[in-house]
């Protein structure tokens, strides 16, 4: 049977790659590519893909809430994350939104292969980093940061507001009002007991939140 698989990353060079990879690895596949959020949600809106690999950090909309709306558009997609970012960015939101998988880029290729197999027949792909981090808060770890008390549309806005996007930007990109956008910023300085975007932007650099 044929397995259809998407791969959406604004890299042209990591898409052909993958794709050969795929294809090299995984017999009888079809591989399609999107270049940004707007492309994958389109594709997938038109063709049913058994995995997409998503790339978190694109052009446009972020990539967890393209999980989301991938998730919508089709419950039984499997949602895999490749990401340059440390695990902890991300692997947490990511699972909570339905991504079946998180990989890091770094990672050796064929570990992608043995994701897609894995999710494929029905579990669950996790990294030695993301295995670390699902103890730690089946554990009741007491060291949350002040980030991760936000929701995943706040610390969605506020990877935007802490690279520099302004409110009038975040409102386009997300589809918001700009008095929404200014809401959750407000609950965003509020959460994380800050006054202002540079605060936010020195917080975000520091513990590695922002940037490819």
């Amino acid at each position: 049977m044929l397995m259809k698989i998407l791969v959406a990353d604004d890299h042209a060079l990591i898409r052909k790659g993958l794709r050969q990879l795929l294809a090299d690895n995984l017999h009888a596949t079809s591989v399609d590519e999107a270049e940004d959020g707007d492309r994958a949600l389109e594709l997938a809106s038109a063709n049913r893909y058994d995995v997409v690999i998503l790339d978190v950090s694109m052009p446009g909309r972020d990539g967890l809430d393209l999980v989301r709306a991938l998730k919508d558009i089709d419950p039984g997609t499997h949602i895999l994350i490749l990401s340059i970012q440390p695990e902890e960015q991300y692997a947490l939101r990511a699972f909570r939104l339905g991504a079946s998988g998180c990989l890091n880029k770094a990672g050796d290729p064929g570990e992608i292969v043995e994701a897609v197999r894995t999710v494929v027949a029905g579990r669950r792909y996790l990294s030695a980093k993301a295995q670390e981090l699902l103890l730690e808060e089946m554990a009741g770890s007491g060291d949350a940061l002040p980030h991760e008390s936000l929701s995943d549309r706040e610390y969605q806005v506020f990877r935007l507001l802490a690279s520099g996007k302004t409110i009038g930007e975040i409102s386009e990109m997300l589809a918001l009002s700009v008095k929404t956008v200014s809401t959750y910023r407000a609950r965003i300085l509020a959460k994380m007991a800050m006054d202002n975007n540079a605060q936010l932007t020195h917080y975000a650099f520091k513990h590695g939140l922002v940037g490819d």
